[in-house]
């Protein structure tokens, strides 16, 4: 029986007894000093695990376990059972390598993001110095309460990946307009219309006009417009991609681009503003999801820059503007100054025809339509740009450098890495920045 009362068994009895039997003698005092394995082997010893064995020292050359943590160093074992640290007083302190820093015990691994330590590291400008405007967003834009809707974001980023190709996609506001105040001109729409192998990818960017009101509605506009058109259309557009048609695919492409900038025009005029006032520079690039098609279409009217990476090297691949060929249209350029039959009408004095005084002479249109149709190779990365990110491209050769470096590897960069390559500042280019990187599998 138990001083509590309570009808115990025979071992259990063996075991008190041992314990506190007055015929047990005090072990006292060991003759040596017990150290923390001691003490471990004991605790584990009587919970039933067996004592551990005891860690190599250093001098015998052990070796860190295979399934140990990259995020920390191996720290060899030594008598005090502290190892090699730098302990604060809370006995746990900061595990420290000579080789890069101190390590936190605390802190848990992390697997590296994609394309995530691959290529030299980012920086934050590139060229002869500083840019004059700071590198983070300063003021806000002016909103109206009654129309929060018309409030624009200061950074849009995006990506996708289907097919052989992955897209990553990123607009910010200037410098300029950071400082300013003003809303980001550059409008970005990322939409992807049907499903399976018969669907179509399309990254569309826009620029409102300098210095307008609305330059940001027009923008954000044309990409709504050209969006519906393209996804109204996209089982033509998917067919004439796969097999190849080019001439259909440009003169398809061309009319739908009339039409989204038609509307714009449309616009204007149910505002009481002048065309030139709310008109954006519109640039666009179709991928197709179906693995085994490889051509990447660009199509659109403005400004801007398409640009390849291929073997290391940067190819400037932007189409020349269309030439005013064939046939002459009523109102726009002069007669032939022959018959189909070679009969000369009238003598070329070379004499300018003065402009009527009624009606002024019709200018040629200010942005032609751009097309270009490309079969990508594994390992090439497509940059579709407006002017924000061309113009340092081809201005500043240390910025081409820098991307070089980065993205030459092959490997798509991440969202957070993308985004942090495609706003390396350059002195003197402090305009909106929109592009899409396409990276070939």
């Amino acid at each position: 029986m138990s001083q509590q009362g309570a009808r115990t068994t025979r071992h259990e009895d063996d075991w008190w007894g041992q314990l506190y039997d007055d015929s047990t003698e005090d072990t006292g005092p060991a003759a040596a000093a017990d150290s923390l394995d001691d003490r471990f082997a004991s605790a584990a010893g009587t919970v039933g695990q067996g004592p551990a064995p005891r860690p190599e020292s250093p001098s015998s050359g052990a070796t860190p376990p295979p399934d140990a943590s990259p995020s920390a160093p191996y720290v060899p074992y030594d008598n005090s059972g502290y190892g090699n640290s730098d302990c604060d007083k809370s006995g746990y302190g900061r595990l420290r390598d000579d080789r890069s820093g101190s390590y936190d015990l605390a802190a848990p691994s992390r697997q590296a993001a994609p394309g995530e330590g691959q290529g030299p590291t980012a920086v934050a400008y590139v060229g002869s110095g500083p840019p004059t405007y700071d590198a983070e967003p300063t003021a806000l834009p002016a909103a109206d309460p009654d129309d929060l809707g018309d409030l624009v974001a200061d950074t849009v980023l995006d990506g996708a990946q289907y097919g052989a190709c992955t897209l990553r996609a990123a607009s910010v506001r200037g410098d300029s307009a950071r400082y300013r105040g003003e809303p980001r001109r550059d409008a970005l729409l990322t939409a992807r219309f049907g499903s399976g192998d018969e669907a179509l990818v399309l990254v569309a960017m826009a620029t409102g006009a300098r210095a307008t009101p609305g330059a940001h509605r027009a923008a954000a506009e044309a990409c709504e417009w050209i969006g519906r058109a393209v996804g109204r259309s996209q089982v033509r557009l998917a067919e004439d991609l796969r097999a190849a048609r080019r001439g259909d695919l440009k003169a398809g492409l061309h009319r739908l681009t009339d039409r989204a900038l038609g509307r714009l025009r449309a616009s204007a005029a149910e505002q009481g503003v002048e065309p030139e006032e709310y008109t954006a520079g519109l640039r666009c690039l179709l991928l197709p999801a179906d693995p085994e098609c490889r051509t990447r279409v660009f199509f659109g009217i403005g400004v801007g820059g398409l640009f390849r990476l291929r073997d290391g090297e940067w190819q400037d691949i932007e189409p020349s503007a269309t030439a005013t060929t064939g046939a002459p249209v009523v109102g726009f350029g002069s007669p032939p100054h022959e018959t189909p039959e070679g009969d000369r009408l009238t003598m070329n004095l070379g004499i300018a025809t003065p402009p009527s005084p009624y009606e002024p002479a019709p200018a040629p249109p200010a942005d032609p339509f751009r097309f270009r149709a490309s079969v990508a190779r594994p390992g090439d990365a497509l940059l579709l740009c407006t002017a924000g990110l061309a113009d340092p491209l081809r201005g500043e050769p240390q910025l081409a450098e820098h991307l070089t470096a980065r993205w030459a590897n092959g490997k798509p960069p991440g969202l957070a890495a993308f985004l942090a390559d495609t706003q390396v500042r350059v002195k003197g280019y402090a305009d909106d920045r929109t592009a899409a990187g396409v990276w070939e599998g």
